[in-house]
């Protein structure tokens, strides 16, 4: 039985207000496992979902937020009927989540959505004075440029919530960037870092969803397993630490012991070492700049056995160099990059492509697309609705 967990809360301090948006996807429920466990810290203000009501009203009985919403356009009743049923008032639709920002204040937006609709409730909780804490890759992926800048005009911080840049937050320590000659992000290199490109060709829906570390929602595992998930977080290192691509490399490292890394300049490198649970960097994102102990037994260096590393395959994983590439081009390349990547993920899972028609279909795209340098927002959101055109009409190869 796990130790309870020592009485951490500053009564002089006031909890801290949160918005979770993705309330009912693996890393939102993490995120509400860690204000369980500190609940003298957290207030939930309020809780979204995409189509998942049973959870979210589940959600809404036991946290007691002032405000919810089901994302899912074509839920509107069922909206109604949590609201009856609980006495919360439920919004609905992609206005309900920036509605969430706007009208119910709150310290921080843990943004812990899944693909490019997480953008909008991230610039309104921008907009909003909130901190940001980032678990969403495609907001910064596909609009980094406009995200970051956004943030620094209103004096917000993003705290990263991925592992991996999580990590590098945390070795980077506050160290002026001229100090650091390159950020290292690891990669546990997914289910199939062995196999030949034939073996590819019949790789089956159910061998990419078992990821061998990380328990992850079904998009997530399936972009870990083609390493684009590993090249969007290239992108997002870029934005959030304004390091030059060629200042940040990708490594295989299977025990997904070493979360990431940093190499300063006189050669030291600083390692982000941890279980590989989400609960740790969602804890230290949601209680920066402070550090809580919490239920977790200190990591046994001994039972770890060998930490390995390898180079990524650019060939046989040809999405981590087409993320490169669409991160250099900047503009509106990654929107493109992104939005391709979210249809062959889901055309993948259901069984209308082949594996190795993923990064097939985003070359596609990318390659039709002509670049915007310095988009404006509109413009990012006809550019995502184009690139989800063409890649629905990808055929496919033989």
């Amino acid at each position: 039985m796990a130790a309870p967990i020592p009485t951490i809360a500053d009564p002089l301090l006031p909890r801290k207000r949160l918005i979770l948006f993705g309330s009912t996807g693996s890393i939102g429920k993490r995120t509400l496992d860690v204000t369980r466990d500190f609940r003298d810290c957290f207030e939930i203000v309020a809780l979204s979902a995409g189509r998942n009501a049973a959870d979210l009203e589940a959600q809404i009985v036991e946290f007691h937020p002032r405000a919810a919403c089901l994302a899912e356009e074509g839920l509107r009743e069922e909206a109604r009927r949590i609201e009856a049923r609980t006495g919360v008032p439920v919004l609905c639709g992609r206005d309900g989540l920036t509605r969430l920002a706007a009208e119910f204040e709150a310290d921080m937006a843990v943004v812990a959505t899944v693909g490019f609709a997480g953008l909008a409730p991230s610039l309104a909780a921008i907009d909003a004075g909130m901190d940001l804490a980032l678990a969403n890759k495609e907001v910064l992926v596909a609009a980094g440029e406009l995200v970051t800048r956004r943030a620094a005009e209103r004096g917000v911080r993003i705290l990263p919530i991925d592992s991996e840049h999580n990590a590098v937050f945390q070795c980077l320590g506050g160290q002026d960037l001229a100090s650091v000659r390159r950020v290292i992000l690891t990669a546990s290199g997914g289910p199939f870092r062995r196999l030949s490109k034939d073996e590819l060709a019949r790789v089956t829906v159910e061998q990419a969803l078992a990821h061998p570390t990380w328990n992850m929602g079904p998009k997530i595992t399936i972009d870990s397993s083609t390493l684009m998930n590993k090249g969007f977080e290239v992108i997002e290192a870029h934005h959030l630490f304004g390091m030059p691509f060629e200042r940040v490399e990708v490594v295989i490292h299977p025990e997904s012991t070493i979360h990431s890394m940093v190499e300063y300049v006189d050669g030291s490198i600083l390692a982000q070492m941890g279980r590989t649970d989400m609960y740790l960097p969602i804890q230290n994102a949601l209680t920066y700049p402070n550090r809580r102990p919490n239920r977790f037994a200190p990591l046994d260096f001994a039972a770890l056995g060998a930490l390995t590393f390898e180079a990524p395959d650019l060939e046989r994983f040809p999405a981590l160099r087409l993320a490169y590439e669409a991160g250099r081009a900047g503009g509106t390349a990654p929107t493109v990059l992104n939005a391709a990547n979210e249809v062959a993920v889901a055309r993948f899972l259901r069984h209308e492509i082949r594996y190795v028609d993923i990064p097939a279909l985003i070359a596609e795209a990318l390659e039709a697309h002509e670049n915007q340098p310095s988009p404006t927002l509109d413009a990012l959101y006809a550019v995502d609705e184009w690139a989800r055109g063409k890649a629905r009409r990808y055929v496919g190869s033989a």
